[in-house]
C-alpha cells in the first residue's frame, strides 16, 4: 500500500513512491520514498561509458560448477533512503545465510541519483547472472528504459507507468495492491454491502482512497466517500460531528479507512453505530500486544512477517532488531528476505512458474525471460485486545 514513518522510516522518506511503491514515506504501511535528496552532497561520479550490448542475457542456469553470482543494488548512500536500504541487505542477507549453497552475494551502494544508480547497474551487470534492485520507481524507469538492462533483473519497487521489459521483474510492495485485496475480502463478507470510504487530506490517504473505490466498482459495488479534515493528526470535531450523524441516517454495511490508526481511533470512538471496518497496513495499530480497544474488530491486510509472528515460515528466519523498531523497515526487512528467494526460485527452476509462501505474502511468479507477472496476496487479520488473528477463507 502497498508501502509510516518514513518520515516514519519505508524512517527516512517522505512521500513519493511504495502505485505500487516500495521504498519509504510518511505514512503508515508506506512504501514510498522521494525520489531526489533533500540535502546535497559531492557530485555524482561521471556517467560510465557503455558500449552497445548485444542483446539480453538469458536467464542463468544453474550448474553443479556453477555458483550463481547475485548483484544486490541498493541506495545505501543516499542522505533519506539508506536505512530502507539497510533494512532490505539486511533481510536479504538473512535469506542468503539461510539457503546460501551455490549463491555468491555482491552488494553495490549507490546514492540518490537515478544515472548514478543506472551507471552501477551497467558495471554489476559485467559479472553478475541476475541483479536485484534498483529500491525507487524513478531509477526503475529510468533501466527499463535503457540498454544496459541486459541481465535477469528483479526490482524492489513498481514503475510509475513505464512498461517492464520482458528481463525485468518488479515485486515492490503496494498500498494500492492491499486496497484492491480488501475490496475483494469485504465484498465476500458483504455481498451488497454499501461501502463508506473514509480519506484523510494526504496524497497517500487519497491514493489508498481510490484504489479502493476503483477495485469496489469494479466488483459492482456502491460506495460514498467522506474525506475528513485533519490537522496535526487531529481530526476535525465538528467533521466527526458531522459523519455521526450521517452513519446514523445512511447506515453503511461497512467503512474502508484510509486513514493512520490514530485518525481511525478518532472516528470510532465519535461513532455510535458499531460498523464492521476495514483498511490496508496503514490502519495496523502496531505490534502484536499493542492494545488499542477502539479498534477492536477491524480488519485489514498487512506481511505476515507484521502480524502473523508464530507462523512457522516467518519463524524460519532471524528478526532484525528487538521490538520497538518502525513497522515500516520490519517490512522493508521482509522485501529484502522474499526478494532473495524470488532471485533463488527463479535461477533454479528457469522457465517455470512458481508460487511462493513468503514473508511478505503468498506470491505468484512468472519470469522466464521472455514473460513476467506478480502478485502477492497478503495476510488478512482481525484485530483484537492487541492480537491478530487471521481471517478464515480469505486466502
Amino acid at each position: 500500500m502497498l508501502i509510516k514513518s518514513l518520515a516514519g522510516l519505508i524512517a527516512a522518506a517522505a512521500l513519493g513512491l511504495f502505485a505500487g511503491c516500495s521504498t519509504m514515506c510518511a505514512e503508515p504501511g508506506a512504501f514510498c520514498a522521494p525520489e531526489v535528496a533533500n540535502t546535497s552532497g559531492p557530485p555524482p561520479p561521471p556517467p560510465v561509458a557503455i558500449p552497445a550490448p548485444p542483446g539480453p542475457a538469458a536467464m542463468p542456469q544453474p550448474t553443479p560448477n556453477h555458483t550463481i553470482r547475485i548483484a544486490l543494488l541498493l541506495p545505501l548512500k543516499s542522505s533519506t533512503l539508506a536505512k530502507a536500504a539497510e533494512a532490505v541487505r539486511d533481510g536479504f542477507m538473512a535469506a542468503w545465510d539461510h539457503d546460501r549453497d551455490g549463491f555468491l552475494i555482491d552488494v553495490i551502494a549507490t546514492g540518490d541519483t537515478p544515472q548514478e544508480g543506472l551507471d552501477a547497474y551497467a558495471r554489476a551487470a559485467a559479472e553478475a547472472d541476475i541483479i536485484v534492485g534498483p529500491l525507487t520507481r524513478s531509477s526503475i524507469d529510468l533501466l527499463a528504459g535503457s540498454a544496459v538492462l541486459i541481465r535477469p533483473t528483479i526490482a524492489l519497487s513498481h514503475s510509475q507507468g513505464v512498461a517492464l521489459p520482458r528481463q525485468m521483474l518488479a515485486v515492490g510492495l503496494s498500498n494500492e495492491s492491499e486496497a484492491d485485496q480488501v475490496a475483494q475480502w469485504a465484498a465476500l463478507e458483504h455481498p451488497n454491502g454499501r461501502a463508506l470510504v473514509l480519506a484523510g487530506p494526504a496524497v497517500w490517504q487519497q491514493r489508498i482512497a481510490k484504489a479502493f473505490e476503483a477495485s469496489w466498482a469494479d466488483l459492482g459495488r456502491y460506495s460514498q466517500r467522506v474525506d475528513l479534515p485533519i490537522e496535526n493528526n487531529t481530526v476535525d470535531k465538528d467533521a466527526l460531528d458531522q459523519l455521526g450523524v450521517r452513519v446514523g441516517v445512511d447506515r453503511p454495511e461497512l467503512l474502508f479507512a484510509a486513514l493512520d490508526p490514530n485518525e481511525l481511533r478518532q472516528v470510532r470512538s465519535a461513532l455510535v453505530l458499531v460498523i464492521p471496518s476495514y483498511g490496508t497496513s496503514s490502519i495496523n495499530p502496531g505490534e502484536p500486544g499493542t492494545k488499542v480497544p477502539e479498534l477492536d474488530g477491524i480488519r485489514l491486510v498487512d506481511l505476515p512477517w507484521v502480524v502473523l509472528h508464530d507462523n512457522p515460515g516467518v519463524m524460519a528466519y532471524p528478526r532484525r532488531h528487538a521490538s520497538g523498531q518502525a513497522l515500516d523497515l520490519d517490512r522493508m526487512y521482509a522485501l529484502g528476505i522474499d526478494a532473495f528467494r524470488i532471485a533463488r526460485q527463479v535461477v533454479q527452476h528457469p522457465n517455470a512458474p512458481f508460487t511462493l509462501d513468503g514473508v511478505t505474502g503468498l506470491l505468484t511468479i512468472s519470469f522466464d525471460g521472455t514473460t513476467q507477472g506478480f502478485a502477492r496476496k497478503e495476510a488478512p487479520v482481525i484485530y483484537q485486545d492487541g492480537a491478530f488473528h487471521p481471517a478464515q477463507g480469505t486466502r
